[in-house]
């Protein structure tokens, strides 16, 4: 039955806008709309709002399912920091992580990541004194790199025919260090291959290891956390509990059960959503926040996707990584288990990351070639008021979708005993890698909880059970689909795919959208 996201609201017929999926994307584009006057439905098919930045309760335990640490939202002048005070009306408030944001563990050696970029220069250099320049310039070089995606994202928003002229002296920028892959550029600065492995160490938040990402992809994320990581102070529900009011404000609405069975298109025109009971609603404009492969394959008419051949767009692009993460409530507050801030990546010993990744996609019972810890109830300094002697920890590691495939056809909860065991197995094997690192916790955790690609596929929705959408190769950056408009007159696209991934792409992503369906430059307001 679907219903609205607060209270039973008085629904309309006709909207301004109406927007599929309640992500990040989704919701930032309704406030966004919602504060140029526009009264839009946001549609969530699942029965909580909020995407990747949903959470679950379970057991006296909540968990948060996407947002795990945001960078650039301390400084004034973040564009970020502007950006989400903008769509929550400054509501949404953050916690800092402190200095060490992310330690990558390689073997049992440990490299810490410092905010500021003195200080991680400083750091690195300690680390690895003989690589005093190498460190200098791949600072340098990520600066130079993510300066250049302003221009290449502003291309996806302005109008086509200025697009047509001026779009590749835009881009060519940007090009030159996206066509390459992150492999690629460290080894024209180093050949210590140590300090690559290290240095490239946050890969997990893209998805893609060195030798098959795209360097532009590597450098957006690596800038993005110089500053330091933060957190949402209450958890990540603050996300949807801050943007609601802004979008009801102008009379919007987002709506929880709420699946969307196609896109009305009439003459070429998106003019509404036929939902699964068969009601219709109708707009002006139809946003998608469901992802690219979600949208082309599942929500518009055959017919349409003949038309304009957008399954061959498809073609050209894959799915991200699919991941499994497993969920952890324990007995004890976070001072008293001792429970850093700091994000762990755990790494084996040997083997760069890709050679780690190709021996255990093979074998899947070779080490783990990433395992990311984070600690969600020591980052939220609210937490403890909401869970008095009691903690959480997260821990997410890669795992190819195939493995569950063949669950696919079964229910949510109801997937057999050989399910189980195999998540039983994967399971064990992280709290083994949890308890290395933190041994005081083993005796403490009273309830743990593995979701896997299809746990991510019945509730985002995604493909494959991907964690970012579309990887980010190099040929994923020369893709001139992925951008708001589509080739149907007031049908656009928002999301991660059409920025880059996680939920400050996301959020971006939802900024350029709104400019290409207002004509105005929000991010001028922001």
């Amino acid at each position: 039955m679907i219903q609205s996201y607060k209270q039973k609201l008085k629904l309309q017929e006709t909207y301004d806008a109406i927007i599929i999926g309640s992500g990040m994307s989704g919701l930032a584009t309704a406030a966004i709309l919602a504060k140029e006057g526009q009264k839009v439905l946001v549609l969530e098919r699942h029965y909580t709002a909020g995407g990747f930045t949903h959470i679950f309760k379970r057991k006296g335990f909540e968990w948060d399912v996407g947002i795990h640490y945001i960078g650039n939202v301390q400084a004034d002048k973040s564009i970020l920091k502007k950006l989400f005070a903008y769509v929550s009306n400054d509501e949404l408030k953050w916690a800092d992580m402190g200095d060490v944001y992310d330690r990558i563990i390689i073997g049992d050696k440990h490299y810490d990541f410092v905010k500021g970029v003195k200080n991680f220069k400083e750091k690195m250099i300690g680390y690895f004194p003989e690589e005093a320049n190498a460190i200098n310039t791949y600072v340098e070089t990520v600066f130079k790199a993510a300066k250049t995606s302003r221009n290449f994202y502003l291309t996806k928003a302005i109008p086509p025919f200025l697009n047509t002229l001026f779009g590749w002296f835009l881009k060519r920028p940007f090009h030159k260090f996206s066509d390459r892959t992150t492999y690629e550029v460290l080894r024209s600065i180093t050949d210590n291959e140590d300090l690559i492995k290290v240095l490239t160490g946050q890969y997990g938040d893209y998805g893609l290891p060195p030798k098959q990402s795209s360097f532009s992809m590597h450098a957006s994320v690596a800038s993005h956390y110089f500053e330091g990581g933060s957190f949402p102070i209450g958890g990540s529900s603050q996300v949807v509990k801050t943007i609601d009011p802004v979008i009801a404000a102008a009379g919007g609405t987002i709506l929880i059960s709420a699946e969307v069975e196609e896109v009305v298109i009439k003459n070429n025109q998106a003019i509404g959503v036929k939902m699964k009971d068969g009601r219709i609603f109708k707009a002006k404009n139809i946003v998608s926040s469901a992802g690219v492969f979600t949208t082309y394959n599942k929500l518009l008419p055959p017919a349409i996707v003949e038309k304009h051949k957008l399954l061959k767009n498809l073609q050209k692009v894959n799915p991200s990584v699919a991941h499994v993460s497993l969920y952890i409530g324990l007995e004890g507050s976070p001072e008293e288990l001792k429970i850093p801030k700091t994000n762990y990546w755990i790494y084996p010993a040997e083997g760069d990351h890709d050679t780690c990744v190709k021996n255990y996609l093979e074998d899947l019972s070779q080490p783990f070639p990433v395992a990311y810890i984070s600690f969600p109830s020591a980052k939220d300094p609210d937490w403890s008021n909401r869970y008095p002697g009691k903690s959480s920890i997260d821990i997410i590691t890669l795992v190819p979708y195939e493995t569950f495939e063949k669950w696919t056809d079964t229910s949510w909860k109801k997937r057999g005993d050989d399910y189980e065991a195999i998540k039983e197995d994967i399971s064990k094997r992280l709290l083994q890698i949890l308890y290395k690192q933190l041994p005081q916790v083993e005796g403490k955790i009273t309830c743990y909880e593995l979701s896997t690609p299809l746990t991510t596929q019945h509730f985002v929705n995604y493909h494959k059970g991907e964690i970012y959408g579309l990887d980010h190769s190099p040929a994923r950056f020369r893709q001139s689909f992925l951008k708001p408009r589509t080739p149907i007159k007031n049908f656009y696209l928002t999301g991660q795919d059409i920025a880059t991934a996680g939920v400050a792409g996301a959020l971006f992503s939802a900024a350029l959208s709104s400019i290409a369906i207002t004509g105005k430059n929000v991010l001028s307001k922001v």
